[in-house]
Order: structure tokens, then sequence, then C-alpha cells
């Protein structure tokens, strides 16, 4: 039987039992989703690429130890290690908190506040992942000078005050831009037809 057809919960056994091209199937199969999901968060390539291959060394170490839970699914399992991975470099540089972490309570709408990934399955994720990259798109869309306010805002989580000395203006005109960023960004996403909860 081919590889690609086999449940990654054989593939895994196997590997664990000295296959490795058990588990070349299992990155082959996985790799552009879980790649994906970490891009997603740190809008960086090269630093996707460094979680990516600490995610997969973390996943290797796991299976070789027998520390692998076989009621999980291995894709979820996964991407947990890569989430939690991500959540260490950040805490660790101090840089920029995760767009998933943001408070709610914040004066301004979060379109890309999300559930914590262990409480979603393995489609829930695949499906928030794939709205999180349609909404990037739909945010190109928007005017320069929205747009710009719209990723500082919520990718760089800069304070109004910062954006305003950046941009050389006041901070109620940044406001204003958020403002309407975000009603832009609402009606894009109406139209397009995108589920998001807020």
């Amino acid at each position: 039987m081919a590889m690609e057809n086999i449940d990654d919960r054989v593939l895994v056994k196997a590997y664990i039992n000295g296959d490795e091209k058990a588990f070349e199937a299992l990155l082959m199969r996985h790799k552009d989703k879980i790649y994906r999901f970490i891009y997603m968060k740190v809008r960086d390539n090269a630093l996707a690429q460094d979680i990516f291959q600490d995610t997969f060394i973390k996943v290797v170490n796991t299976l070789k130890a027998g520390s692998y839970n076989e009621e999980g699914k291995f894709l979820p399992w996964a991407m947990r290690i890569a989430h939690n991975l991500i959540i260490d470099f950040f805490r660790k540089n101090n840089k920029v908190r995760m767009i998933s972490e943001s408070s709610s309570a914040r004066d301004d709408f979060n379109v890309f506040h999300t559930l914590k990934l262990d409480e979603e399955n393995a489609q829930d994720e695949m499906t928030r992942v794939e709205l999180e990259s349609q909404m990037v798109d739909l945010i190109e869309h928007l005017p320069d000078t929205q747009r710009d306010i719209l990723k500082m805002r919520i990718f760089k989580e800069m304070s109004f005050k910062d954006i305003a000395e950046k941009e050389d203006i006041s901070i109620n005109t940044a406001l204003g831009r958020m403002r309407y960023a975000l009603i832009n960004l609402r009606k894009l996403i109406d139209k397009h037809q995108l589920v998001v909860h807020y």
C-alpha cells in the first residue's frame, strides 16, 4: 500500500518502530499546513522556517522518546508543539505579543482573536488558518493609510501614540483611520461571506 494512503496513526507507529520512510510520509503530508500555520502567526519567512524546523525536531524527539500519546491525532498535536514554540519565541524575545493572545477588551475590534489551539480539533484549526489567510488578503484591499495602521495595530501591536509618531499624524487621525479600516474590513468580510467570531 502506498504511504500516502496510510493513516497517520499507522505511520507514527511504523516510525517509532524504526521506519524512517514513515516519518518522511508524515512530514510530506503535513508540512505545508504546519508551515502556513506558523507563518500566519509570525509573518516572517526566516523565522517561520526556524520554528518549523524546531517543531519537527521536537516531534522527532518526542516520538523517539516514546512520549507520544496515541489517542491524540498527529496534526493537531504537531500544531500544538508549533503553537507553544511560537509563544516561547515571543516571550523569550519580548517581541510582539501573539495575535491570538491579544486582549479582546481593547478599544478596537480584533479580527484575529481566536480560541486556544488545544480547544480546537484539526478541522477547526484548518478552517481558522484558512480564514486568517483570507483576512490577510482582504487587508491588502484597504486604502494604503488604513492598511498600514491596521497592520501596525494588529500585527505589531503598536499603541496609537506610537503609530501617530511614526506616521507623523495626530492620535485622533490615527484613531480615525483605524476606525475606517475596521469599517471597511467588516464590509469586505461581509462581501466575501467570511464567518468571523468577534
